[in-house]
């Protein structure tokens, strides 16, 4: 019988290639996508398009009554989304309070009721420096509660949890897919800016890769 998983889709590229991933490790997914309330909601269409591409169940849930709780985030408030690299002290403000404790939680209750074993989600060691629930002690913490949280144990699994953006990618390229159908800018607009953190570090990826972004910048030097 093929294992079910969950997979945690943003519709970008780090997510993009761990639901691929997956899918080439012969699991049977389920993406998951959270509408919770994010300017760039172009990658929930993105998510769509690709899971519809891929005739996989997908689920799109809007969670964005959060926010009225979850305040100070540049991705969900009114606050200007900042330019620079992640590392930078100012990338601080694209943080959503407790956001990958609250996604894990209903993507760990939504594998237990599809008979899925794992959940996968796409932290990363790019993401360590800002975002604390991308860190391998927040993965091994959730993993161990939801091995006890339900009757069924089920496994927080984080494919690249230990190595950069620009080696998913290289995977990415090895499996030949196709990046034009991922966004990433944290900005909503019709092009990616090429001055945000997620953009600076999607095209660092690339230029790692002696590879090319599909995607059009506003601005990429």
């Amino acid at each position: 019988m093929t294992e079910k998983v969950v997979v945690i889709y943003s519709g970008g590229m780090d997510s993009y290639t761990v639901l691929n991933r997956a899918i080439k490790d012969g699991m049977e997914v389920y993406p998951l996508t959270f509408d919770y309330g994010q300017r760039h909601v172009k990658e929930i269409d993105c998510a769509a398009a690709v899971c519809k591409s891929l005739n996989v169940p997908h689920k799109v849930i809007d969670i964005s009554a959060i926010n009225q709780l979850l305040a100070g985030s540049s991705l969900t408030d009114d606050i200007e989304i900042p330019e620079g690299h992640y590392e930078e002290e100012s990338m601080k403000s694209t943080v959503v309070p407790n956001r990958n404790m609250i996604l894990l939680s209903l993507a760990v209750g939504y594998a237990v009721s599809v008979g899925a074993s794992k959940v996968y989600y796409g932290a990363h060691s790019g993401d360590h420096a800002i975002y604390p629930d991308c860190r391998p002690e927040f993965v091994e913490k959730m993993n161990d509660v939801c091995q006890i949280a339900n009757y069924e144990a089920v496994e927080i699994y984080s494919p690249y949890l230990s190595v950069s953006k620009t080696a998913i990618l290289t995977d990415g390229i090895a499996m030949g897919l196709d990046y034009s159908q991922t966004w990433t800018c944290y900005n909503g607009r019709e092009h990616a800016c090429g001055k945000c953190g997620a953009c600076q570090e999607r095209l660092e990826a690339f230029r790692d890769n002696n590879a090319t972004d599909p995607l059009t910048y506003e601005v990429t030097a």
